[in-house]
């Protein structure tokens, strides 16, 4: 266990538990990882209980004596007990309405409500499977209000882990749902956001102290929490339903936009994808040191720009352990990759796990199919490092790209490979326009670039050299010369 500075913001407790297949290394930054995500949060870990198990117990997620560790930061009981509960209840009622007094409008109540469930046992764990650790208290600083666990847990753990701590509980997945809720921006994001949340929240409900009375009136004889359920079910349906009119309305864009070059950065949260974007397009585009800055697509023109134009894409970062509806719920976001000519894996070479992080990127790809589409390795942020550190990089990947999308010329050197890239499969040819078809000439120019022109009477000629798909549109419609790529 450790224990870090006190701070202005609201603090709370870290729970790991490191399973035989994880190392110390990877152990370590996922804790890192869950402390920048409750700080982009508003909060702040003060401290850390970390537990080797097999598997999470599974009442209350570590065993009986780190239990007792983590009450002992919290001020809660230690054991799952009926008596507990009116205090768990009382200190998140307490904590909800410090939350409400200084929370923005759009702010969400924290997850963590599971419904009734068996009280863990009181021996959930094989002694041998936990390494304990030194504890160390201290009296002056701020006792954790809030325990957040950095594994996904069922709404009985949730519960058991309440009781025992007297605080509220939160694991990871609501977490990442609670920011994804308080960063989307557009309405789309804001739909999917919801989806997922509800969904995450439905089965967590459970029965206040009077909800076993039958509600009078309409839907009498179901109780409150089966009417929230009702509720969130034709919530989802609402929101599914316009979700997929927000889609069709994309995939018709997407069509539109089929015969153009398209790039997609694509990559962990925070590798910089936004602030290379900006850098290549020159728009004006949302920078933040924060996980999941960025939820909604960008779509902005490579500048300066080129003919044919190239668009890139800024797509929504990824994660360790993404909850599933959240993958689910933004799919039409997704599918800007999945419809790209060029993916850009964009990495933070000076994070020692980015090889990890790249797996992540690459996994959820492959879910949605596009794993198939070219594309480059990134190394973005080498500024940060050693130049020995740089060399390893370029000889353990020399297909890759060192840069730092804050250095003017990798951006410029970046900008030409994928020029490159598009230029490698481009094909020329002759189309002769006649002049009564002259209205259509921006057609040519906006999806080739233009190598001569010459006028006789019968019209114009203009040697041009695009993509075959553009090309070969143009040639049906204007007689045509086709050479080979060259």
């Amino acid at each position: 266990m450790s224990k870090t500075p006190p701070t202005s913001r609201p603090p709370v407790v870290l729970v790991g538990v490191q399973f035989p297949t994880v190392s110390d290394t990877e152990h370590a930054a996922d804790l890192a990882e869950l402390t920048r995500l409750v700080h982009t949060l508003g909060y702040d870990a003060v401290a850390t209980v970390s537990q080797r198990r097999g598997a999470l117990a599974t009442g209350t997620v570590l065993g009986k004596g780190k239990l007792k560790d983590l009450a002992a930061l919290t001020g809660g009981p230690g054991v799952v007990s009926s008596g507990a509960r009116d205090r768990t209840s009382k200190a998140r009622a307490k904590w909800e309405a410090a939350q409400e007094e200084g929370a923005e409008d759009d702010v969400p109540e924290p997850f963590g409500d599971g419904p009734e469930a068996v009280d863990a046992p009181e021996e959930d764990f094989d002694p041998e499977d936990e390494e304990t650790s030194e504890t160390e208290l201290d009296a002056s600083g701020p006792r954790p209000t809030m325990v957040v666990v950095d594994h996904e847990l069922s709404p009985s753990q949730l519960r058991n882990l309440e009781k025992a701590t007297g605080v509220p509980v939160m694991d990871r997945t609501g977490v990442i749902v609670d920011i994804f809720h308080r960063h989307a921006r557009s309405h789309e994001a804001r739909m999917q956001v919801e989806i997922a949340r509800l969904s995450y929240l439905a089965p967590r409900l459970r029965e206040s102290s009077g909800g076993s009375e039958r509600q009078q009136g309409r839907g009498s004889g179901d109780s409150a929490v089966e009417l929230d359920r009702r509720k969130i079910r034709d919530r989802l349906a609402e929101l599914r339903a316009g979700l997929a009119a927000i889609e069709k309305e994309q995939d018709q864009r997407r069509y539109a936009r089929r015969e153009q070059l398209r790039v997609a950065l694509v990559g962990y949260t925070n590798a910089g994808k936004s602030s290379l974007m900006r850098a290549l397009t020159g728009s004006e585009v949302l920078v933040a040191d924060q996980l999941f800055a960025t939820l909604d697509t960008t779509v902005r023109a490579l500048h300066p720009e080129t003919r044919p134009r190239v668009l890139v894409s800024d797509t929504v970062g990824f994660i360790q352990k993404l909850p599933h509806d959240l993958v689910a719920s933004f799919r039409s976001t997704l599918d800007e990759a999945l419809e790209a000519s060029l993916l850009l894996y964009v990495v933070d070479a000076s994070d020692p796990t980015w090889p990890s992080q790249l797996e992540v990127t690459r996994t959820v790809l492959r879910e949605i199919g596009a794993d198939v589409v070219p594309s480059k390795l990134l190394l973005n942020k080498c500024d940060r490092l050693e130049e020995a550190a740089r060399d390893a990089l370029r000889a353990e990947h020399p297909d890759a790209v060192l840069l730092s999308a804050h250095r003017p010329e990798d951006v410029a050197s970046l900008r030409l490979d994928i020029l490159r890239f598009f230029e490698a499969s481009m094909v020329e040819a002759q189309l002769n326009i006649p002049y009564s078809s002259q209205g259509r000439i921006g057609e040519v120019y906006e999806h080739t670039t233009v190598l001569a022109e010459e006028y006789d009477e019968h019209g114009r000629k203009l040697r041009v050299r695009g993509l075959p798909a553009a090309i070969a549109r143009l040639t049906r419609a204007f007689p045509a010369e086709q050479t080979e790529p060259g």
